[in-house]
């Protein structure tokens, strides 16, 4: 028979009470107050460690491997100190705990145990890696003893193997050692809290170090890392960079992800040079959307003002950006650039280009010294060029938007186009102020095309990773925020059956929001490369009817509402669903055939498929 051991310290749990109590009075420095040295746990050692950098919001699976670390959080939940989540699945809480950090600003932690509970959360990373969003993902792990093999662990005679795959995809951390925890916690906020490169950082904790008493020294857990803003010191790199404004005619900036906390210094860099705007799908809002400047999407998809500016770009000014395929069109959407100007604070992605005149650092701080060593650019002919690109933008959009119903092959009768019924949902999420959160597929291909933002944090596009689900999990990061916002999220059917678990969680948690749910019944995105490369579509459909109202309605706490056949019935269902206090669904059957009038078109180069020779050629010829 088993022998349930118990702990041989006295009422461990009343020692770990009355900390948390001091702890919620006067953060971890009141705790400090009474002894700058304490003798804990391991895992109430993490919990302080975190707390100090302001993680209070937890998103967790408990299991076998984490009982040690929830059991701590169950008295610091008691006291009011964190905020723990409890969710059904480890993608979507991933998800969740992204959005949490990337909307809100607040560093959450996701908590799960060993084996397969671990491998998927750290697939979900990936929506934070790929976005720059710094999350403590903490995973139990193997007994350190070696006493056999841990259920769940990877079944194989190597030491650390968990440790090993976190550590390749992104910075990791095995706490084998219980007074190893400052320098855990130090390279923690190093990664998380990087000002231009954050990341998940991975925690491994073995099952047995989890309950080991430590001597921690409070006072050496580091607090949040707060980099100060760096530009170069010398003037001749900002000298440099005039000259080349100078020299040329037709400048463009290109504005990545990286703009979005700085879109007061881009505005007035393209202001002073008369400079036109390309915006990324992760960029929208850094200029307002009516701005003359504002050029719209630029990429694969991209827009008709978007690649025109960038294909006539003489010199490209890169600031913020990852040069991601579809961002650049593999490579290729730059055909006339003969040199780059790039403002980034991390070095690999500053140097990316050929030709390349680099302004390494804080990207406010870079603008604040290049602007009095320049002068507007010559270059009214260019400015006026793309202007009338992008009324012709306008135009088109317009007309899609206004595109009636039409009669669809699986629904037997006419259904809005996705252009359309996408506009009327983001519309009504700008008169609302919620936050759009866009699922990965044709609906966020789209969505980026059709989004009109006047300000960054009015949408999140999860485009690094693409990841199939994620903003219908993204809601569930309002939950444990102070002053969580109102969300939609605009799905297709493909993306919400990947992960429907939120139906459940946001109901448990309170979460006020939308799911949108565009159904075309197939993958329409991989569908029009199909169709575009080959001619031929093939397995990115299905036959079977799915009643979506009925499934989200079984779920208590669900309002779930058809959302019609015309622009005047879905306004009509999403002021009601918006009325519902609480989680509701509205289910959009959208035209899923693949006629030019249906989507947004695609506007530049991509390399993948039959395209492949031709766009590797064209990126041969490029001069940057």
């Amino acid at each position: 028979m088993l022998d349930q051991r118990t702990s041989s310290h006295s009422d461990p749990e009343t020692a770990i009470r009355n900390r948390a109590r001091s702890v919620a009075k006067g953060g971890v420095a009141a705790l400090e107050t009474e002894g700058q040295i304490q003798s804990l746990t391991l895992s109430e050692g993490l919990v302080l460690g975190l707390l100090k950098q302001g993680v209070r919001t937890w998103f967790a699976i408990f299991g076998h491997g984490s009982t040690d670390l929830g059991e701590v959080l169950r008295v610091y939940c008691d006291e009011d100190v964190v905020k723990v989540i409890n969710c059904r699945n480890e993608v979507e809480m991933a998800h969740a705990a992204t959005a949490h950090a990337w909307v809100y600003g607040e560093t959450p932690a996701v908590v799960t145990s060993i084996g397969p509970g671990g491998l998927q959360a750290m697939a979900g990373s990936l929506a934070a890696a790929s976005n720059g969003v710094g999350v403590y993902h903490i995973y139990g792990d193997e007994t350190t003893r070696g006493e056999g093999y841990n259920m769940q662990q990877v079944p194989k005679t190597e030491q650390g193997i968990f440790g090993r795959m976190t550590a390749l995809m992104g910075q990791s951390y095995v706490l084998h050692t219980p007074g190893a925890l400052r320098e855990c916690m130090r390279r923690g906020t190093a990664c998380v809290h990087h000002p231009y490169r954050a990341g998940p950082f991975f925690i491994l904790l073995p099952i047995n170090t989890q309950p080991e008493m430590t001597e921690v020294n409070l006072s050496t857990l580091p607090d949040r890392l707060q980099a100060p803003p760096t530009a170069p010191a010398e003037e001749t790199p900002y000298r440099q960079a005039a000259e080349l404004l100078s020299s040329h005619k037709k400048v463009v900036i290109k504005a990545g992800g990286g703009c979005r906390g700085h879109a007061d210094a881009v505005r007035r860099l393209a202001q002073h040079l008369g400079a036109p705007v390309v915006l990324s799908p992760g960029s929208t809002g850094v200029l307002a959307d009516a701005d003359p400047l504002n050029m719209h999407v630029g990429g694969s998809k991209g827009s008709i003002s978007g690649n025109f500016a960038m294909e006539e770009a003489e010199l490209a000014i890169f600031i913020g950006s990852r040069a991601v395929c579809q961002a650049d069109c593999s490579g290729t959407g730059w055909p006339a650039a003969q040199a780059v100007i790039n403002i980034n604070g991390d070095l690999d992605d500053a140097a990316h280009y050929a030709n390349t005149q680099m302004l390494t650092g804080d990207i406010t701080a870079v603008i604040d010294k290049l602007l009095p060593l320049t002068v507007p650019c010559d270059s009214e002919a260019f400015v006026a060029a793309c202007a009338d690109k992008k009324k012709e933008w306008q135009a088109f959009k317009a007309e899609r938007f206004a595109h009636p119903p039409v009669k669809d092959r699986v629904w037997q009768r006419p259904v809005l186009t996705q252009p359309a019924a996408i506009h009327t949902v983001a519309t009504f999420a700008d008169s609302i102020g919620a936050v759009k959160f866009f699922d990965a597929g044709d609906v966020q291909a789209n969505g980026f095309q059709v989004v009109e933002d006047d300000a960054p944090g009015q949408t999140f596009t999860e485009t690094g990773a693409s990841y199939m689900g994620f903003a219908t999990s993204a809601l569930l990061g309002a939950a444990g925020a102070r002053d969580p916002r109102y969300g939609i999220a605009f799905t297709g059917d493909g993306s919400f059956m990947m992960n429907p678990q939120v139906l459940i969680d946001a109901v448990e948690h309170g979460v006020c929001g939308m799911i949108a749910l565009f159904d075309n019944r197939r993958m329409a995105a991989i569908t029009g490369l199909q169709l575009a490369q080959y001619g031929r579509e093939f397995r990115t459909n299905d036959g079977v009817a799915v009643d979506y109202v009925a499934l989200a309605g079984a779920v208590s706490g669900v309002q779930a509402l058809h959302g019609g056949y015309s622009t005047e019935e879905l306004r009509a269902a999403l002021a009601e669903a918006h009325a519902h206090k609480g989680l509701s669904l509205v289910h959009i059957p959208v035209y899923g055939s693949h006629d030019d009038f249906a989507g947004m078109g695609a506007y530049g180069s991509w390399n993948v498929g039959n395209w492949v020779d031709d766009v590797q050629r064209d990126w041969l010829h490029q001069n940057v």
